[in-house]
C-alpha cells in the first residue's frame, strides 16, 4: 500500500488569535500535523505577550517560553481593531479553513471572530473559542488561567502529602490538555464541515475541561458522595501497592494494579509470606492495610538501589525511577527514542526543544522555530492581492 509522504492537515489554514499556553500548546499540535497556522498578532501590543517572556530570551522579541508553544507557526502583523484591519483579516478568513481564538469570553464576538460575523466572508469557516469559562454564561467576561482552575475544581486537594496545604500540580496540565481537547474539536468541525460545507462555532474551556479530568473521583462522588483525598507517598485511590517506595539511593514507583503484579513482586524482593498475610491476601485487604504494608516493602526495597530493583522488575511489573527535571531530560533513552530536537534559530543556533509525541508511519513530526512577529506578514498579503504600495501604506497607517 503506498503511503502519503505529506503530513495529514496540509492544505488546511488556520488563523490564530492567541497568548501564553492553552490556545498556542493545542494550535501547535495542528501545525506539526502540516497545518499551516498564522499567528495574527498586534504589533502595536508587541504581538504574542510570551515573546518578551523571560528569563531566557532569542532576541527582543522572542523567548524560550514563545517558542515552546509555537513551533512551526507563521505570524502576520494585522491590528483587528482598525477598519483597514478588519477588512484585510475577512479577506483572509475567505482563504482559511478555521480561526482559533484563546481570548476572554467576551472578545470574540466583539472583535468579529464568530461564525456569524465571518460567514458571509467564508461559509465554511469554523470559528473555535478557546477561553476560562466559556462565552455563555455569567463569567464570560472573567479572566482566567490554569492555576485557578487547579484551585477550583479540587486539584489542590486532590495533590501532595495527607496534612500538607493544598498544592498544584508541578505543570499546567489544564492548559495542556485544554488545547488539545480544543485541537481535536477543531479537526472534528473541519472533518464535519468537509461533508456538510457549512462552517459553525466551537467552544471549550478551561474550567470545563479541568472539572471533566476529575473522572472515576468525580463519579464516585457524585454518585456515592465518596470524597477523595490525598493519600501517603503519591498512593492510588484504590489500588495497592500503587505508590512511591524509598530505596537505598531514592525512591521508586511501583505500580501493582492487578492481582498477578502483585503476585509477580513478591518473589523479587524475597517475601512470599505477605502473599498469604490475610492483610494482603487481595486487593480490597491491602486496600484497607495500605498504612501496615508500606513500612513492610519500604524495608526491602531499601536494601538496595533504584537501578538495581529496576533491573529485576522492568519487564516483569510496572516500575518507574523518580526523577527530577534534570534526570528525566538527560534520560540516555530520550535521544533514543527520538523525543529531543535541535532546531536552527537566528539567535541561537542548535536550539534544543522537545520532539511531538505524535509519529505518523514511525517517524516524528519535521519542526521548525516559529516566525518571528509579522516575518510573513508581506508574503501572506501579497497572496491576498495587495500589492507591494498598499502594503507599504498599511504598515505607515500601523494597520500591519
Amino acid at each position: 500500500m503506498n503511503r502519503p509522504n505529506f503530513l495529514p492537515l496540509t492544505g488546511v489554514r488556520i488563523l490564530t488569535f492567541e497568548n501564553f499556553g492553552a490556545g498556542p500548546f493545542g494550535s501547535m499540535y495542528l501545525a506539526d500535523l502540516g497545518a499551516e497556522v498564522i499567528k495574527i498578532e498586534n504589533r502595536a501590543q508587541g504581538g504574542d505577550a510570551t515573546r518578551r517572556m523571560g528569563p531566557y530570551f532569542l532576541g527582543s522579541e522572542d523567548s524560550h517560553f514563545f517558542q515552546t508553544f509555537n513551533l512551526n507557526k507563521k505570524s502576520v502583523a494585522l491590528n483587528l481593531k482598525t477598519t483597514d484591519g478588519q477588512a484585510i483579516f475577512r479577506k483572509l478568513v475567505a482563504k482559511s479553513d478555521a480561526v482559533l481564538n484563546n481570548l476572554r469570553g467576551d472578545q470574540p464576538e466583539k472583535l468579529g471572530l464568530t461564525y456569524e460575523a465571518l460567514k458571509a466572508s467564508n461559509p465554511k469557516i469554523v470559528c473555535a473559542h478557546l477561553s476560562a469559562y466559556g462565552r455563555d454564561n455569567e463569567r464570560k467576561a472573567w479572566p482566567g488561567y490554569d492555576y485557578l482552575m487547579q484551585a477550583e475544581a479540587g486539584y489542590l486537594h486532590l495533590t501532595g502529602e495527607p496534612g500538607s496545604p493544598p498544592a498544584r500540580m508541578g505543570l499546567s496540565i489544564i492548559d495542556f490538555m485544554t488545547g488539545i481537547t480544543t485541537a481535536l474539536a477543531l479537526v472534528s468541525a473541519l472533518f464535519g464541515t468537509s461533508r456538510s460545507g457549512v462552517g459553525r462555532d466551537l467552544d471549550v474551556s478551561l474550567f470545563d475541561v479541568a472539572l471533566h479530568q476529575l473522572s472515576y473521583p468525580g463519579n464516585w462522588y457524585l454518585n456515592e458522595g465518596a470524597k477523595t483525598g490525598r493519600l501517603p507517598r503519591s498512593s492510588h485511590p484504590s489500588a495497592t501497592p500503587v505508590q512511591l517506595y524509598k530505596t537505598q539511593d531514592g525512591w521508586i514507583f511501583i505500580m501493582c494494579m492487578t492481582d498477578k503484579f502483585w503476585s509477580a513482586l513478591l518473589p523479587i524482593i524475597g517475601r512470599p509470606d505477605l502473599g498469604t498475610d490475610p492483610r494482603f491476601a487481595t486487593s480490597g485487604a491491602r486496600r484497607n492495610h495500605r498504612e501496615a504494608l508500606t513500612p513492610l516493602l519500604d524495608g526491602e526495597f531499601e536494601r538496595d538501589t533504584t537501578a538495581n530493583w529496576l533491573g529485576q522488575l522492568q519487564g516483569v511489573l510496572p516500575a518507574a525511577p523518580v526523577y527530577d527535571m534534570a534526570q528525566a531530560l538527560d534520560n540516555p533513552f530520550l535521544s533514543k527514542i527520538g523525543a529531543l530536537q535541535v532546531l536552527q534559530h537566528p539567535e541561537r543556533a542548535n536550539f534544543r526543544a522537545l520532539t511531538n509525541p505524535i509519529k505518523l508511519d514511525g517517524k516524528r513530526l519535521p519542526s521548525r522555530v516559529a516566525s518571528p512577529l509579522g516575518a510573513d506578514t508581506h508574503a501572506i498579503l501579497s497572496e491576498l492581492g495587495l500589492s507591494r504600495a498598499e502594503i507599504e501604506t498599511l504598515a505607515e497607517k500601523k494597520v500591519i
